[in-house]
């Protein structure tokens, strides 16, 4: 996508990037979309990079990104509709989603307490984007049905490397070898 100014048609929650630090863009504010990838957009505003997720695109005149997930009836958490959310999540810099690329080490769900724990790396140690990584797996996670809490561990032991990527995932980077 070529940079593209629009104008926020609502208020618009985001975060700024690199720190991830929860922001609210007035509406009837100039932004320039820098990039979209993963239904999240990161935009220019005020002399800042924030990142929109996709599911509040409609506040910039995109096309909103739905979690259609069922509520279960037993008020559970679905342990596949977290997964499912975690994989529409978009490493910022590559186009493959965070299960694929192995970044997500462990999901457990304390259904009594209805808080999702989660385990994720990054690919580097030093990776700036990991507070707007993180920021998101909360996000998106939190709008599985049922889900009150969203705990994200950042972790390096064991150390990312390409192997725990999945196949596709080696394929859409090239690294498949």
């Amino acid at each position: 996508m070529e940079r593209q100014m629009v104008v926020t048609q609502q208020d618009c929650p985001a975060r700024l990037v690199p720190a991830g630090t929860k922001i609210s863009i007035p509406k009837d504010t100039f932004v320039t979309i820098t990039q979209a990838l993963g239904g999240n957009y990161t935009v220019s505003v005020n002399g800042n990079l924030a990142r929109i997720d996709g599911t509040d695109a409609g506040a910039i005149g995109m096309k909103a990104q739905a979690f259609d997930f069922k509520a279960p009836e037993d008020g559970s958490i679905d342990d596949d509709q977290v997964w499912q959310a975690l994989k529409t999540i978009f490493d910022p810099e590559i186009p493959v989603n965070l299960v694929d690329l192995g970044l997500i080490y462990s999901v457990k769900i304390d259904q009594s307490t209805h808080v999702v724990d989660i385990d994720m790396t990054l690919t580097a140690p030093g990776c700036g984007m990991g507070p707007v990584l993180l920021s998101d797996v909360k996000y998106r996670v939190a709008k599985v049905p049922n889900v009150k809490q969203v705990n994200v561990e950042l972790v390096f032991d064991p150390p990312w490397d390409r192997d725990k990527m999945s196949d596709e995932a080696k394929l859409e980077t090239g690294l498949f070898f």
